[in-house]
């Protein structure tokens, strides 16, 4: 089983973010444009469930 986490982020501090997440065993799956607020991006990351 999986569980799934939606982050928004500006673009900037993406990476950084990314990069925690991905050392507590989460990966990304979908990165997409933050359409409802016109800048920024949406990444959801999914790991197995613990």
């Amino acid at each position: 089983m999986y569980e799934y986490k939606v982050e928004v982020y500006k673009v900037k501090e993406a990476e950084a973010k990314m990069n925690e997440l991905a050392k507590s065993g989460w990966r990304v799956i979908e990165v997409s444009p933050n359409m409802a607020m016109g800048y920024g991006i949406v990444v959801t990351f999914e790991r197995e469930k613990q």
